[in-house]
Protein backbone atom coordinates (compact mmCIF):
# COMPACT_ATOMS: atom_id res chain seq x y z
CA UNK A 1 0.00 0.00 0.00
CA UNK A 2 1.24 3.57 -0.76
CA UNK A 3 0.39 7.19 0.53
CA UNK A 4 -0.62 8.26 -2.73
CA UNK A 5 -2.81 5.01 -2.93
CA UNK A 6 -4.88 6.11 0.25
CA UNK A 7 -4.93 9.58 -0.42
CA UNK A 8 -7.20 9.14 -3.61
CA UNK A 9 -9.12 6.82 -1.54
CA UNK A 10 -9.39 9.57 1.27
CA UNK A 11 -10.33 12.13 -1.84
CA UNK A 12 -12.76 9.82 -3.17
CA UNK A 13 -14.64 9.55 0.54
CA UNK A 14 -13.66 13.35 1.07
CA UNK A 15 -15.83 14.57 -2.59
CA UNK A 16 -18.65 11.87 -1.56
CA UNK A 17 -19.81 13.50 1.43
CA UNK A 18 -19.37 16.85 0.52
CA UNK A 19 -21.76 15.93 -2.57
CA UNK A 20 -24.64 14.20 -0.44
CA UNK A 21 -26.40 17.29 0.82
CA UNK A 22 -26.38 19.00 -2.14
CA UNK A 23 -27.54 15.48 -4.22
CA UNK A 24 -29.74 15.44 -1.45
CA UNK A 25 -31.45 18.09 -1.99
CA UNK A 26 -32.12 18.14 -5.68
CA UNK A 27 -33.45 14.75 -5.00
CA UNK A 28 -35.31 16.16 -1.96
CA UNK A 29 -37.37 18.64 -4.72
CA UNK A 30 -38.41 15.53 -7.47
CA UNK A 31 -39.54 13.58 -4.04
CA UNK A 32 -41.86 16.07 -3.18
CA UNK A 33 -42.58 17.36 -6.72
CA UNK A 34 -41.68 21.04 -6.55
CA UNK A 35 -40.14 23.01 -9.10
CA UNK A 36 -36.36 22.81 -10.25
CA UNK A 37 -34.23 25.42 -11.73
CA UNK A 38 -34.68 22.93 -15.24
CA UNK A 39 -38.46 23.00 -14.85
CA UNK A 40 -38.64 25.94 -17.41
CA UNK A 41 -36.82 24.07 -20.38
CA UNK A 42 -37.91 20.46 -19.60
CA UNK A 43 -42.08 21.35 -17.91
CA UNK A 44 -43.64 20.96 -21.06
CA UNK A 45 -41.77 17.99 -21.83
CA UNK A 46 -43.00 16.52 -18.76
CA UNK A 47 -46.68 17.81 -19.40
CA UNK A 48 -46.78 16.71 -22.85
CA UNK A 49 -45.34 12.77 -21.74
CA UNK A 50 -48.77 13.05 -19.12
CA UNK A 51 -51.16 14.18 -21.75
CA UNK A 52 -50.18 11.71 -24.05
CA UNK A 53 -50.19 8.65 -21.59
CA UNK A 54 -53.36 9.98 -20.14
CA UNK A 55 -51.55 10.29 -16.41
CA UNK A 56 -52.29 12.22 -13.67
CA UNK A 57 -49.35 12.99 -11.85
CA UNK A 58 -51.23 14.00 -8.68
CA UNK A 59 -53.24 11.23 -8.56
CA UNK A 60 -51.93 8.62 -5.21
CA UNK A 61 -51.32 5.01 -5.52
CA UNK A 62 -51.90 2.43 -3.06
CA UNK A 63 -48.90 0.04 -2.68
CA UNK A 64 -50.57 -2.53 -4.91
CA UNK A 65 -51.58 -0.29 -7.67
CA UNK A 66 -47.89 0.82 -7.28
CA UNK A 67 -46.77 -2.51 -7.37
CA UNK A 68 -48.44 -3.42 -10.55
CA UNK A 69 -47.71 -0.39 -12.95
CA UNK A 70 -43.89 -0.98 -11.97
CA UNK A 71 -44.22 -4.36 -12.78
CA UNK A 72 -46.23 -4.09 -15.84
CA UNK A 73 -44.07 -1.12 -16.89
CA UNK A 74 -40.86 -3.70 -16.60
CA UNK A 75 -42.42 -6.52 -18.20
CA UNK A 76 -42.99 -4.05 -21.19
CA UNK A 77 -39.85 -3.00 -21.36
CA UNK A 78 -38.53 -6.26 -21.34
CA UNK A 79 -40.54 -7.81 -24.12
CA UNK A 80 -39.50 -4.62 -25.79
CA UNK A 81 -35.71 -5.19 -25.94
CA UNK A 82 -35.94 -9.03 -26.35
CA UNK A 83 -38.02 -8.25 -29.63
CA UNK A 84 -34.97 -5.74 -30.77
CA UNK A 85 -31.98 -8.09 -30.34
CA UNK A 86 -33.55 -10.96 -31.89
CA UNK A 87 -34.85 -8.72 -34.88
CA UNK A 88 -30.93 -7.08 -35.01
CA UNK A 89 -30.30 -8.31 -38.30
CA UNK A 90 -33.30 -7.08 -40.12
CA UNK A 91 -33.25 -3.31 -38.30
CA UNK A 92 -30.82 -0.32 -39.36
CA UNK A 93 -27.77 1.19 -37.93
CA UNK A 94 -26.12 -1.95 -38.02
CA UNK A 95 -22.56 -1.61 -39.89
CA UNK A 96 -20.68 -5.10 -39.23
CA UNK A 97 -24.03 -6.67 -39.77
CA UNK A 98 -24.13 -8.06 -36.70
CA UNK A 99 -26.94 -11.35 -36.65
CA UNK A 100 -30.12 -11.38 -34.28
CA UNK A 101 -28.95 -12.32 -31.09
CA UNK A 102 -30.02 -15.99 -30.14
CA UNK A 103 -33.02 -16.90 -28.32
CA UNK A 104 -31.32 -18.00 -25.05
CA UNK A 105 -28.90 -15.02 -24.79
CA UNK A 106 -31.74 -12.33 -25.60
CA UNK A 107 -33.78 -13.73 -22.84
CA UNK A 108 -31.23 -13.49 -20.81
CA UNK A 109 -30.00 -9.95 -21.69
CA UNK A 110 -33.29 -8.59 -21.63
CA UNK A 111 -33.99 -9.54 -18.01
CA UNK A 112 -30.27 -8.36 -16.77
CA UNK A 113 -31.10 -4.90 -18.07
CA UNK A 114 -34.47 -4.51 -17.61
CA UNK A 115 -33.44 -4.81 -13.81
CA UNK A 116 -30.27 -2.70 -13.65
CA UNK A 117 -28.03 -5.84 -13.12
CA UNK A 118 -26.66 -5.33 -16.81
CA UNK A 119 -25.28 -9.50 -16.43
CA UNK A 120 -23.21 -9.70 -19.68
CA UNK A 121 -23.08 -13.33 -21.30
CA UNK A 122 -22.26 -11.39 -24.74
CA UNK A 123 -19.38 -9.23 -25.96
CA UNK A 124 -20.89 -6.15 -26.52
CA UNK A 125 -18.49 -5.18 -29.72
CA UNK A 126 -18.58 -8.38 -31.38
CA UNK A 127 -22.63 -8.83 -30.82
CA UNK A 128 -24.40 -5.65 -30.46
CA UNK A 129 -25.24 -3.38 -33.12
CA UNK A 130 -25.50 0.42 -32.67
CA UNK A 131 -29.32 0.22 -32.38
CA UNK A 132 -29.70 -2.58 -29.85
CA UNK A 133 -26.79 -0.52 -27.71
CA UNK A 134 -29.28 2.52 -27.91
CA UNK A 135 -32.49 1.42 -28.50
CA UNK A 136 -32.54 -1.68 -26.17
CA UNK A 137 -29.82 -1.52 -23.91
CA UNK A 138 -29.46 1.86 -23.01
CA UNK A 139 -33.04 2.80 -22.62
CA UNK A 140 -32.83 0.37 -19.62
CA UNK A 141 -30.00 2.01 -18.02
CA UNK A 142 -31.98 5.30 -17.86
CA UNK A 143 -35.31 3.60 -17.03
CA UNK A 144 -33.98 1.22 -14.41
CA UNK A 145 -32.07 3.33 -12.61
CA UNK A 146 -35.19 5.71 -12.67
CA UNK A 147 -37.61 2.75 -11.44
CA UNK A 148 -35.07 2.12 -8.14
CA UNK A 149 -35.36 5.83 -7.04
CA UNK A 150 -39.09 6.16 -7.99
CA UNK A 151 -38.93 2.69 -5.53
CA UNK A 152 -37.36 4.68 -2.98
CA UNK A 153 -39.21 7.35 -2.53
CA UNK A 154 -42.28 5.40 -2.26
CA UNK A 155 -40.81 3.87 0.62
CA UNK A 156 -39.78 7.18 1.93
CA UNK A 157 -43.14 8.21 1.75
CA UNK A 158 -44.20 5.31 3.70
CA UNK A 159 -42.15 6.56 6.55
CA UNK A 160 -43.12 10.19 6.41
CA UNK A 161 -46.83 10.20 5.83
CA UNK A 162 -49.60 10.15 8.15
CA UNK A 163 -52.33 8.01 8.34
CA UNK A 164 -52.26 8.23 4.09
CA UNK A 165 -53.64 5.74 1.18
CA UNK A 166 -51.01 6.48 -1.17
CA UNK A 167 -47.48 6.40 -1.92
CA UNK A 168 -47.43 8.42 -4.62
CA UNK A 169 -47.78 8.26 -8.34
CA UNK A 170 -45.00 5.86 -9.98
CA UNK A 171 -45.19 7.70 -13.37
CA UNK A 172 -44.48 10.80 -12.21
CA UNK A 173 -41.52 9.87 -9.80
CA UNK A 174 -40.27 7.75 -12.93
CA UNK A 175 -41.01 10.75 -15.15
CA UNK A 176 -39.65 13.07 -13.11
CA UNK A 177 -36.25 11.47 -12.29
CA UNK A 178 -35.56 10.88 -15.68
CA UNK A 179 -36.03 14.08 -16.87
CA UNK A 180 -34.65 16.13 -14.35
CA UNK A 181 -31.82 14.27 -12.84
CA UNK A 182 -30.82 11.16 -15.17
CA UNK A 183 -30.99 13.16 -18.19
CA UNK A 184 -29.30 16.43 -17.53
CA UNK A 185 -26.34 14.63 -15.14
CA UNK A 186 -25.59 12.03 -18.30
CA UNK A 187 -25.84 15.08 -20.98
CA UNK A 188 -22.84 16.87 -18.55
CA UNK A 189 -20.76 13.26 -17.97
CA UNK A 190 -21.10 12.29 -21.40
CA UNK A 191 -19.59 15.76 -22.54
CA UNK A 192 -16.66 15.37 -20.18
CA UNK A 193 -15.83 11.45 -21.36
CA UNK A 194 -15.86 12.84 -24.88
CA UNK A 195 -13.29 15.54 -23.99
CA UNK A 196 -11.33 13.32 -22.37
CA UNK A 197 -11.05 10.49 -25.57
CA UNK A 198 -14.47 8.33 -25.26
CA UNK A 199 -15.92 8.01 -28.57
CA UNK A 200 -19.50 8.72 -29.37
CA UNK A 201 -20.29 8.09 -32.96
CA UNK A 202 -22.31 5.55 -35.36
CA UNK A 203 -19.69 4.39 -37.24
CA UNK A 204 -19.18 0.29 -36.61
CA UNK A 205 -15.24 0.70 -36.80
CA UNK A 206 -11.90 2.12 -38.11
CA UNK A 207 -9.15 1.01 -39.44
CA UNK A 208 -5.92 1.88 -38.45
CA UNK A 209 -2.17 1.45 -38.76
CA UNK A 210 0.01 -0.09 -35.98
CA UNK A 211 2.94 1.16 -34.74
CA UNK A 212 4.59 -1.80 -35.67
CA UNK A 213 2.70 -0.97 -39.49
CA UNK A 214 0.26 -3.91 -39.16
CA UNK A 215 -3.53 -3.07 -40.19
CA UNK A 216 -6.17 -3.60 -37.41
CA UNK A 217 -9.55 -2.79 -37.18
CA UNK A 218 -11.04 -1.27 -33.92
CA UNK A 219 -14.77 -1.21 -32.95
CA UNK A 220 -16.53 1.89 -32.22
CA UNK A 221 -19.90 3.09 -31.29
CA UNK A 222 -21.89 5.74 -29.26
CA UNK A 223 -19.34 5.03 -26.19
CA UNK A 224 -19.86 7.96 -24.46
CA UNK A 225 -23.26 8.38 -24.18
CA UNK A 226 -24.20 4.80 -22.56
CA UNK A 227 -20.82 5.03 -20.05
CA UNK A 228 -22.41 8.15 -18.25
CA UNK A 229 -25.48 6.36 -17.35
CA UNK A 230 -23.57 2.86 -17.39
CA UNK A 231 -22.07 4.19 -14.17
CA UNK A 232 -24.68 7.03 -13.09
CA UNK A 233 -27.49 4.47 -12.88
CA UNK A 234 -25.41 1.46 -11.38
CA UNK A 235 -26.12 -0.35 -14.34
CA UNK A 236 -22.18 -1.63 -15.35
CA UNK A 237 -23.46 -2.98 -18.62
CA UNK A 238 -20.11 -2.33 -21.01
CA UNK A 239 -20.24 -1.25 -24.56
CA UNK A 240 -16.96 -3.24 -25.24
CA UNK A 241 -16.33 -7.09 -23.59
CA UNK A 242 -13.36 -5.60 -21.57
CA UNK A 243 -16.12 -3.06 -19.91
CA UNK A 244 -14.37 -0.01 -17.75
CA UNK A 245 -10.61 -1.77 -18.32
CA UNK A 246 -10.83 -1.24 -22.17
CA UNK A 247 -9.23 2.19 -22.99
CA UNK A 248 -12.12 3.52 -25.47
CA UNK A 249 -14.59 2.99 -22.51
CA UNK A 250 -12.12 4.37 -19.85
CA UNK A 251 -9.14 6.14 -21.27
CA UNK A 252 -7.52 8.19 -17.84
CA UNK A 253 -6.66 7.88 -14.09
CA UNK A 254 -9.20 11.14 -14.15
CA UNK A 255 -12.33 9.66 -15.99
CA UNK A 256 -11.78 6.46 -13.86
CA UNK A 257 -12.20 8.59 -10.80
CA UNK A 258 -15.14 10.28 -12.27
CA UNK A 259 -16.18 7.28 -13.48
CA UNK A 260 -16.24 5.74 -9.16
CA UNK A 261 -18.03 8.94 -8.03
CA UNK A 262 -20.75 8.70 -10.44
CA UNK A 263 -21.62 5.19 -9.32
CA UNK A 264 -22.19 6.07 -5.20
CA UNK A 265 -23.20 9.89 -5.96
CA UNK A 266 -26.87 9.16 -6.22
CA UNK A 267 -26.67 6.58 -3.43
CA UNK A 268 -25.21 8.67 -0.92
CA UNK A 269 -27.66 11.47 -2.32
CA UNK A 270 -30.36 9.21 -1.19
CA UNK A 271 -29.87 9.12 2.40
CA UNK A 272 -29.61 12.96 2.87
CA UNK A 273 -32.86 12.55 1.26
CA UNK A 274 -34.36 10.22 3.43
CA UNK A 275 -33.39 12.32 6.32
CA UNK A 276 -35.17 15.37 4.82
CA UNK A 277 -38.17 13.29 3.93
CA UNK A 278 -38.89 12.21 7.78
CA UNK A 279 -38.15 15.35 8.92
CA UNK A 280 -34.51 14.59 10.77
CA UNK A 281 -31.23 15.00 8.46
CA UNK A 282 -29.48 13.30 11.55
CA UNK A 283 -31.30 9.76 10.32
CA UNK A 284 -30.11 9.81 6.52
CA UNK A 285 -26.18 11.30 8.50
CA UNK A 286 -26.67 8.02 10.60
CA UNK A 287 -27.68 5.68 7.98
CA UNK A 288 -24.76 7.04 5.47
CA UNK A 289 -21.78 6.88 8.28
CA UNK A 290 -22.90 2.88 8.51
CA UNK A 291 -22.66 2.37 4.85
CA UNK A 292 -19.40 4.30 4.77
CA UNK A 293 -17.72 2.25 7.82
CA UNK A 294 -18.38 -0.83 5.86
CA UNK A 295 -17.60 0.72 2.61
CA UNK A 296 -13.88 1.61 4.16
CA UNK A 297 -13.54 -1.53 5.68
CA UNK A 298 -14.01 -3.38 2.41
CA UNK A 299 -11.95 -1.42 0.81
CA UNK A 300 -8.80 -1.41 3.23
CA UNK A 301 -8.67 -5.67 3.03
CA UNK A 302 -9.04 -5.74 -0.76
CA UNK A 303 -5.98 -3.14 -0.96
CA UNK A 304 -3.73 -4.69 1.57
CA UNK A 305 -4.33 -7.98 -0.17
CA UNK A 306 -4.16 -7.03 -3.67
CA UNK A 307 -0.85 -4.58 -2.24
CA UNK A 308 0.79 -7.61 -0.73
CA UNK A 309 0.59 -9.85 -3.82
CA UNK A 310 0.51 -13.62 -4.40
CA UNK A 311 3.10 -15.60 -2.11
CA UNK A 312 3.78 -18.16 -5.14
CA UNK A 313 5.18 -15.32 -6.96
CA UNK A 314 7.10 -14.31 -4.21
CA UNK A 315 8.07 -17.78 -3.47
CA UNK A 316 9.75 -17.43 -7.37
CA UNK A 317 11.50 -14.20 -6.40
CA UNK A 318 8.93 -11.90 -8.12
CA UNK A 319 8.12 -9.23 -6.18
CA UNK A 320 5.41 -6.50 -5.65
CA UNK A 321 1.62 -6.57 -5.45
CA UNK A 322 -0.80 -8.83 -7.63
CA UNK A 323 -1.19 -6.97 -11.13
CA UNK A 324 -2.47 -9.99 -12.92
CA UNK A 325 -5.74 -8.76 -14.35
CA UNK A 326 -4.99 -5.20 -13.61
CA UNK A 327 -4.35 -1.98 -16.14
CA UNK A 328 -1.28 -0.09 -15.60
CA UNK A 329 -3.06 3.05 -15.87
CA UNK A 330 -4.84 2.74 -12.81
CA UNK A 331 -2.64 0.67 -10.67
CA UNK A 332 -3.38 -1.27 -7.80
CA UNK A 333 -4.86 1.29 -5.44
CA UNK A 334 -7.60 2.65 -8.10
CA UNK A 335 -8.47 -1.04 -9.17
CA UNK A 336 -8.83 -2.06 -5.52
CA UNK A 337 -11.26 0.67 -4.89
CA UNK A 338 -12.95 0.23 -8.28
CA UNK A 339 -13.85 -3.05 -7.23
CA UNK A 340 -15.58 -2.62 -4.10
CA UNK A 341 -17.06 1.20 -5.16
CA UNK A 342 -18.55 -1.20 -8.22
CA UNK A 343 -19.70 -3.92 -6.02
CA UNK A 344 -21.08 -2.06 -2.78
CA UNK A 345 -23.52 -0.22 -5.80
CA UNK A 346 -25.44 -2.73 -7.90
CA UNK A 347 -23.06 -1.14 -10.61
CA UNK A 348 -20.89 -4.64 -11.89
CA UNK A 349 -18.61 -2.30 -14.21
CA UNK A 350 -15.43 -3.13 -13.60
CA UNK A 351 -11.90 -1.56 -14.89
CA UNK A 352 -9.89 -4.91 -13.49
CA UNK A 353 -10.50 -8.35 -13.62
CA UNK A 354 -11.86 -9.58 -10.35
CA UNK A 355 -11.02 -13.36 -11.24
CA UNK A 356 -7.64 -12.83 -11.20
CA UNK A 357 -7.09 -11.13 -7.87
CA UNK A 358 -5.94 -12.60 -4.77
CA UNK A 359 -8.40 -14.95 -3.08
CA UNK A 360 -9.10 -12.35 -0.31
CA UNK A 361 -9.33 -9.14 -2.78
CA UNK A 362 -12.31 -11.43 -4.35
CA UNK A 363 -13.62 -11.93 -1.40
CA UNK A 364 -14.77 -8.56 -0.61
CA UNK A 365 -16.48 -8.13 -4.18
CA UNK A 366 -18.10 -11.40 -3.42
CA UNK A 367 -19.42 -10.38 0.46
CA UNK A 368 -20.62 -7.13 -0.80
CA UNK A 369 -22.78 -8.43 -2.93
CA UNK A 370 -23.91 -11.13 -0.23
CA UNK A 371 -25.34 -8.20 2.09
CA UNK A 372 -27.50 -7.72 -0.30
CA UNK A 373 -26.07 -4.46 -2.54
CA UNK A 374 -26.64 -2.35 0.81
CA UNK A 375 -23.30 -0.47 1.22
CA UNK A 376 -24.61 2.29 -0.57
CA UNK A 377 -26.18 0.14 -3.13
CA UNK A 378 -27.63 0.72 -6.34
CA UNK A 379 -29.62 3.90 -7.04
CA UNK A 380 -33.07 3.70 -5.00
CA UNK A 381 -32.40 -0.16 -4.44
CA UNK A 382 -29.71 0.32 -1.87
CA UNK A 383 -31.29 2.86 0.16
CA UNK A 384 -34.39 0.84 0.56
CA UNK A 385 -32.69 -2.29 1.06
CA UNK A 386 -30.71 -0.88 4.01
CA UNK A 387 -34.18 0.34 5.10
CA UNK A 388 -35.04 -3.30 5.07
CA UNK A 389 -32.28 -3.63 7.72
CA UNK A 390 -32.93 -0.97 10.07
CA UNK A 391 -36.36 -2.26 10.34
CA UNK A 392 -34.89 -5.05 11.54
CA UNK A 393 -32.37 -3.49 13.64
CA UNK A 394 -34.95 -1.53 15.69
CA UNK A 395 -36.99 -4.91 15.92
CA UNK A 396 -33.90 -6.03 17.92
CA UNK A 397 -33.56 -3.19 19.64
CA UNK A 398 -36.56 -3.50 21.03
CA UNK A 399 -36.39 -7.11 21.82
CA UNK A 400 -33.63 -5.51 24.12
CA UNK A 401 -35.57 -2.72 26.05
CA UNK A 402 -38.63 -4.33 26.03
CA UNK A 403 -40.49 -2.17 23.64
CA UNK A 404 -42.49 -1.95 21.10
CA UNK A 405 -39.98 -0.73 18.17
CA UNK A 406 -40.77 2.42 16.49
CA UNK A 407 -38.37 3.88 13.77
CA UNK A 408 -38.70 7.31 12.65
CA UNK A 409 -42.20 7.96 14.04
CA UNK A 410 -44.19 4.69 13.10
CA UNK A 411 -44.40 2.11 15.09
CA UNK A 412 -42.85 -1.08 13.75
CA UNK A 413 -44.97 -4.39 14.12
CA UNK A 414 -44.98 -7.73 13.21
CA UNK A 415 -46.40 -7.42 9.77
CA UNK A 416 -43.56 -4.99 8.91
CA UNK A 417 -40.70 -7.59 10.13
CA UNK A 418 -42.51 -10.62 8.57
CA UNK A 419 -42.28 -8.61 5.32
CA UNK A 420 -38.60 -7.33 5.93
CA UNK A 421 -37.30 -10.89 6.36
CA UNK A 422 -39.37 -12.25 3.58
CA UNK A 423 -37.54 -9.40 1.61
CA UNK A 424 -34.16 -9.97 2.92
CA UNK A 425 -34.70 -14.13 2.75
CA UNK A 426 -34.55 -13.45 -0.69
CA UNK A 427 -30.94 -13.26 -1.14
CA UNK A 428 -29.43 -16.26 0.60
CA UNK A 429 -32.55 -18.86 -0.12
CA UNK A 430 -31.74 -18.04 -3.96
CA UNK A 431 -28.18 -17.27 -4.25
CA UNK A 432 -27.37 -20.73 -2.43
CA UNK A 433 -30.29 -22.98 -3.63
CA UNK A 434 -29.31 -21.84 -7.37
CA UNK A 435 -25.27 -22.69 -6.71
CA UNK A 436 -26.51 -25.96 -5.77
CA UNK A 437 -27.86 -26.93 -8.95
CA UNK A 438 -25.39 -25.63 -10.89
CA UNK A 439 -22.39 -27.42 -8.77
CA UNK A 440 -24.30 -30.84 -8.78
CA UNK A 441 -25.62 -30.78 -12.78
CA UNK A 442 -23.32 -31.66 -15.84
CA UNK A 443 -24.80 -28.54 -17.73
CA UNK A 444 -23.63 -26.27 -14.45
CA UNK A 445 -20.02 -28.27 -14.23
CA UNK A 446 -19.38 -27.76 -17.51
CA UNK A 447 -18.87 -23.80 -17.33
CA UNK A 448 -16.00 -23.30 -14.48
CA UNK A 449 -12.80 -23.45 -16.40
CA UNK A 450 -10.84 -24.02 -13.23
CA UNK A 451 -11.50 -27.01 -11.11
CA UNK A 452 -11.29 -27.56 -7.09
CA UNK A 453 -12.44 -24.34 -5.33
CA UNK A 454 -11.56 -21.81 -7.28
CA UNK A 455 -13.97 -23.26 -9.98
CA UNK A 456 -17.23 -23.37 -7.48
CA UNK A 457 -16.25 -19.57 -6.39
CA UNK A 458 -16.85 -18.91 -9.86
CA UNK A 459 -20.08 -20.31 -9.81
CA UNK A 460 -21.22 -18.83 -6.54
CA UNK A 461 -19.77 -15.28 -7.36
CA UNK A 462 -22.06 -15.79 -10.85
CA UNK A 463 -25.36 -16.39 -8.85
CA UNK A 464 -24.19 -13.91 -5.92
CA UNK A 465 -24.19 -11.41 -9.10
CA UNK A 466 -27.28 -12.02 -10.43
CA UNK A 467 -29.79 -12.56 -7.56
CA UNK A 468 -28.20 -9.27 -6.19
CA UNK A 469 -28.59 -7.72 -9.17
CA UNK A 470 -24.73 -6.59 -9.71
CA UNK A 471 -23.98 -8.04 -13.41
CA UNK A 472 -20.30 -8.49 -12.45
CA UNK A 473 -18.43 -11.48 -12.92
CA UNK A 474 -15.08 -14.04 -12.05
CA UNK A 475 -15.16 -14.37 -15.65
CA UNK A 476 -14.25 -17.75 -15.91
CA UNK A 477 -17.32 -18.68 -15.66
CA UNK A 478 -18.10 -19.70 -19.62
CA UNK A 479 -21.92 -18.57 -19.16
CA UNK A 480 -22.95 -17.93 -22.30
CA UNK A 481 -24.86 -21.31 -22.29
CA UNK A 482 -28.30 -22.45 -22.79
CA UNK A 483 -28.44 -23.33 -19.41
CA UNK A 484 -27.16 -20.68 -17.92
CA UNK A 485 -28.40 -17.71 -19.53
CA UNK A 486 -31.50 -19.22 -18.72
CA UNK A 487 -31.11 -20.24 -14.93
CA UNK A 488 -29.32 -16.76 -14.48
CA UNK A 489 -32.11 -14.91 -16.18
CA UNK A 490 -34.83 -16.29 -13.57
CA UNK A 491 -32.14 -15.81 -10.41
CA UNK A 492 -32.03 -12.04 -11.67
CA UNK A 493 -35.75 -11.24 -11.90
CA UNK A 494 -36.30 -13.11 -8.63
CA UNK A 495 -33.57 -11.15 -6.74
CA UNK A 496 -35.06 -8.13 -8.18
CA UNK A 497 -38.72 -8.16 -7.90
CA UNK A 498 -39.34 -10.34 -4.87
CA UNK A 499 -37.81 -7.92 -2.68
CA UNK A 500 -39.63 -5.07 -4.60
CA UNK A 501 -43.18 -6.36 -4.16
CA UNK A 502 -42.24 -7.43 0.17
CA UNK A 503 -40.88 -3.63 0.10
CA UNK A 504 -43.71 -1.68 -1.42
CA UNK A 505 -46.05 -3.85 1.18
CA UNK A 506 -44.21 -2.11 4.42
CA UNK A 507 -44.69 1.23 2.19
CA UNK A 508 -48.34 1.04 2.20
CA UNK A 509 -48.61 0.08 5.76
CA UNK A 510 -46.60 2.24 6.95
CA UNK A 511 -48.22 5.37 5.40
CA UNK A 512 -51.36 4.38 6.98
CA UNK A 513 -49.91 4.35 10.33
CA UNK A 514 -49.92 7.49 12.51
CA UNK A 515 -46.76 8.88 13.96
CA UNK A 516 -45.46 8.18 17.54
CA UNK A 517 -44.10 10.95 19.59
CA UNK A 518 -40.77 10.12 20.81
CA UNK A 519 -40.32 9.40 24.54
CA UNK A 520 -37.66 9.48 26.70
CA UNK A 521 -38.09 5.74 26.42
CA UNK A 522 -37.32 5.65 22.32
CA UNK A 523 -34.61 3.89 21.12
CA UNK A 524 -32.43 6.52 19.62
CA UNK A 525 -31.88 6.21 15.90
CA UNK A 526 -29.25 8.88 14.76
CA UNK A 527 -26.18 8.07 16.97
CA UNK A 528 -23.29 6.04 17.27
CA UNK A 529 -25.36 3.14 19.16
CA UNK A 530 -27.67 3.19 16.31
CA UNK A 531 -24.96 2.81 13.80
CA UNK A 532 -23.00 0.32 15.28
CA UNK A 533 -26.12 -1.70 15.60
CA UNK A 534 -26.68 -1.16 11.65
CA UNK A 535 -23.66 -2.59 10.79
CA UNK A 536 -23.97 -5.22 12.90
CA UNK A 537 -27.43 -6.61 11.95
CA UNK A 538 -26.41 -6.24 8.26
CA UNK A 539 -22.92 -8.13 9.06
CA UNK A 540 -24.94 -11.17 10.37
CA UNK A 541 -28.05 -11.34 8.10
CA UNK A 542 -25.50 -11.21 5.40
CA UNK A 543 -23.84 -13.99 6.71
CA UNK A 544 -26.83 -16.42 6.16
CA UNK A 545 -25.46 -16.79 2.43
CA UNK A 546 -21.66 -15.89 3.55
CA UNK A 547 -20.58 -18.23 5.46
CA UNK A 548 -22.60 -21.39 4.09
CA UNK A 549 -19.91 -21.37 1.29
CA UNK A 550 -17.04 -19.62 2.86
CA UNK A 551 -15.06 -22.92 3.55
CA UNK A 552 -15.80 -23.99 -0.17
CA UNK A 553 -14.86 -21.08 -2.20
CA UNK A 554 -12.51 -17.94 -1.01
CA UNK A 555 -10.94 -19.32 2.07
CA UNK A 556 -10.21 -22.36 0.29
CA UNK A 557 -8.58 -20.65 -2.53
CA UNK A 558 -6.49 -18.63 0.01
CA UNK A 559 -5.73 -21.58 1.72
CA UNK A 560 -4.79 -23.35 -1.40
CA UNK A 561 -2.50 -19.93 -2.57
CA UNK A 562 -0.47 -20.16 0.31
CA UNK A 563 0.36 -24.07 0.03
CA UNK A 564 1.31 -23.20 -3.50
CA UNK A 565 -1.19 -24.54 -5.18
CA UNK A 566 -2.38 -23.01 -8.84
CA UNK A 567 -6.04 -23.42 -9.60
Amino acid sequence: MTVQGWIMILAFVGILLALAKPVGLWLFALYEGRRTPLHGLLGPLERGFYRLAGIDPQQEQGWRRYAVHMLMFNATLLVFTYAILRLQGLLPLNPLGHPGVSQPLAFNTAISFATNTNWQNYGGESTMSPLSQMLGLTIHNFLSAATGIALAFALFRGFAQREAQGIGNFWADVTRVTLYLLLPLCCVIALFYIASGVPQTLAGSVDVTTLEGARQTLALGPVASQEAIKMLGTNGGGFFNANSAHPFENPTALVNFVQMLSIFVIGVGLTYTFGKAVGNSRQGWAILAAMMLLFLAGTTITYWQEAAGNPILHGLGIAGGNMEGKEVRFGIAASALFSVVTTAASCGAVNAMHDSFTALGGLIPLFNMQLGEVVVGGVGAGIYGFLLFAILAVFVAGLMVGRTPEYVGKKIEAREVKLAVLAIAVLPLMILGFTAIASVTEAGLAGPLNKGPHGFSEILYAFTSAVANNGSAFAGLSANTPFYNGILGVAIWVGRFFVIVPMLAIAGGLAAKTSTPETAGSFPTTGPLWTGLLVGIVLIVGGLTFLPSLALGPIADHLAMIRGQLF
